[in-house]
């Protein structure tokens, strides 16, 4: 392991001079050759112990899990978000039918009630009607009746009257016959 560590300490220092020889002191910044530097970046990853790959390679894995992981949760809280927002637009359309149900259901008892009570108020004329033709009917016979039975009453009066008059003719045709008892029968 020593000699791995004295490798990697080595291409550091060579990375160091890399980055010191050439610059500009005055404005702070150096210029270097890009392959260079590649090459000894290269060299340094290549010198490094097998632990610290796997253990990157592990890091690299988990880190690739979690994000992984943390993009499904995403998936799923979103997934579970339009769910919701499909399940509330799908409530309110369920509320607004039961609303337009109700409202339905509402003016169509209030159209079968007013047809009710326009049924029973023309039943109600119709009964009346009939009933004012029927006693006119009734007073109109009672009063045909009524007319014949005075008729009837007139008659009989004037046949009452004959038949006193024809009475009182023949009371006094018996009280020529026998005076002394036309008194007793005298009609007053």
């Amino acid at each position: 392991m020593n000699s791995q560590q004295d490798v990697i300490y080595g291409l550091m220092n060579e990375l160091e001079e890399a980055l010191d020889n050439k610059g500009f002191p005055l404005l702070g910044f150096s210029v270097v050759k890009k392959d260079t530097v590649t090459n000894i970046l290269d060299k340094l990853y290549a010198a490094l112990p097998d632990e610290i790959k796997e253990a990157r390679a592990l890091l690299r894995r988990k880190a690739e899990k979690v994000v992984a992981d943390a993009q499904a949760e995403a998936n799923r809280l979103l997934s579970e978000s339009d769910l919701l927002k499909a399940v509330q637009r799908e409530a309110e359309k369920i509320k607004e039918q039961v609303i337009t149900d109700c409202e339905e259901i509402k003016r169509k008892a209030m159209d079968e009630a007013e047809n009710l009570r326009i049924q029973a108020s023309d039943e109600a004329v119709r009964i009346k009607d009939g009933a004012n033709i029927y006693a006119e009917q009734v007073l109109t016979n009672l009063e045909q009746n009524l007319g014949q039975l005075q008729e009837i009453v007139k008659n009989g009066q004037l046949q009452l009257e004959r038949r006193r008059i024809e009475s009182d003719d023949q009371q006094a045709g018996f009280a020529n016959q026998r005076p002394e008892y036309a008194h007793d029968f005298k009609v007053q």
